[in-house]
C-alpha cells in the first residue's frame, strides 16, 4: 500500500478526488477514524492519502488548514478573485462592495476583475479602475476571448490558491476554460431578455491551472447579505477612509453629516471616489434599518410574562 499526499479537487456523495503532484487524480474515500472523529474533508484540504494494490485510494489524514471559507465550503485558500462584467449583464457597485466587505472580514485578499471590455464604451474601463483603485484590491482589465488580456492575471494567480466568484454571466467559466482547457467548463448563453447569465457552475472544484496553482469555480450569485456588522462599524471596510477618517473632528465620527469630517471633505477634492462613498451610504443606511428592527424587543408591557420578567 502506497502513501501519497496532495489536495481534495472536488467531493460528491462521499466520494473525492485528490490531486497527487506527479500522479493526477485518485478517487478516494474518508476513513472511518476520520467520521469518528468528525472531520468533514472540505476542498483545497491538504491530505494524506494510501492508495491500495486496486487503485482505491483512502484518505487517512486531513492536514492542518491555513482557513476555511464557509461559503462556498473550501479549505486553504490564498485569495479570491471577484469577476464582474462591465455590460451584459449590467455592473452593479454595491454587490462588488459588499463582496470586498465580506472577504475582508474573512482577512482574504482579493483580486477583482473587470471583464467583457469590448462591450464597454471609450473610457469606461478606466473609469472603473480609478473608482476602486484604492478599495484593497488589486484590479484587472479583460477581455475573456482575447488571451493576451489574461496574462496579468495569470500571473497574479500562480502558486496560490485562488476562488473564482461573481454573478452569473461575467464570463467566469471562459476565464476558467482559457486557465485551463481541460475543465472544459460549459459556457453558458446569455438571457437576451433580461440581460442576466444562465448558471452553468452547480458545483465547487478546484483545477490544477499549473504546478501548485488551483483555480476554484464557484456557482454564481446575484445577492450578498451582509450579517453582524455593525453601522459604525462599516467605515473600517472602505480602505480609502483609513488615511482620512483620523482627522475627523470627532473619533466616533460616522462620515455621514458631522461637522469638519475629512472622509466627506476627501470625497468632495476628489480624494475618495464619489461613487465609493455613496456605497458606503447606502450601505449605512441598511445595516442601521437591520439593527433596529433586530433589537425591536418582541414583547409589550401587557404582554404574558412581561411584568415579572419571565
Amino acid at each position: 500500500m502506497e502513501q501519497y499526499q496532495g489536495k481534495i479537487t472536488k467531493g460528491v456523495g462521499g466520494n473525492y478526488e485528490v490531486h497527487v503532484e506527479g500522479i493526477g487524480t485518485v478517487l478516494c474515500r474518508a476513513k472511518g477514524i476520520l467520521r469518528y472523529r468528525r472531520m468533514q474533508p472540505l476542498i483545497g484540504d491538504n491530505v494524506t492519502i494510501t492508495v491500495d494494490d486496486t487503485g482505491a485510494g483512502n484518505i487517512a489524514e486531513i492536514l492542518p488548514r491555513e482557513n476555511e471559507l464557509v461559503r462556498p465550503a473550501i479549505a486553504n485558500v490564498d485569495q479570491a478573485l471577484l469577476v464582474c462584467a462591465i455590460r451584459e449583464p449590467e455592473f452593479h457597485p454595491n454587490l462588488l462592495d459588499r463582496f470586498l466587505i465580506l472577504m475582508s472580514r474573512q482577512n482574504m485578499p482579493v483580486l477583482v476583475c473587470f471583464n467583457k471590455t469590448d462591450l464597454a464604451e471609450t473610457g469606461e474601463a478606466e473609469q472603473l479602475c480609478r473608482i476602486y483603485g484604492n478599495c484593497g484590491a488589486r484590479v484587472f482589465i479583460t477581455q475573456a476571448s482575447n488571451p493576451e488580456t489574461l496574462k496579468e492575471l495569470r500571473d497574479a494567480l500562480r502558486g496560490k490558491t485562488t476562488v473564482l466568484a461573481g454573478p452569473s454571466g461575467v464570463g467566469k467559466s471562459t476565464i476558467m476554460n482559457a486557465m485551463q482547457p481541460e475543465a472544459a467548463m460549459e459556457i453558458g448563453e446569455l438571457s437576451e431578455k433580461i440581460k442576466r447569465g444562465k448558471q452553468t457552475t452547480r458545483h465547487t472544484q478546484l483545477f490544477c491551472i499549473e504546478h501548485n496553482t488551483y483555480l476554484c469555480d464557484t456557482p454564481g450569485f446575484s445577492s450578498l447579505y451582509l450579517a453582524d456588522i455593525l453601522p459604525e462599524e462599516l467605515g473600517e471596510y472602505f480602505p480609502e477612509f483609513t488615511e482620512y477618517a483620523g482627522q475627523c473632528r470627532y473619533p466616533d465620527c460616522r462620515h455621514l453629516q458631522e461637522p469638519d469630517c475629512a472622509v466627506r471633505s476627501a470625497v468632495e477634492s476628489g480624494a475618495i471616489s464619489k461613487e465609493r462613498y455613496a456605497s458606503y451610504q447606502l450601505l449605512f443606511e441598511e445595516l442601521s434599518g437591520r439593527r433596529i428592527i433586530y433589537s425591536r424587543k418582541p414583547k409589550h408591557e401587557d404582554s404574558p410574562g412581561a411584568k415579572d420578567g419571565k
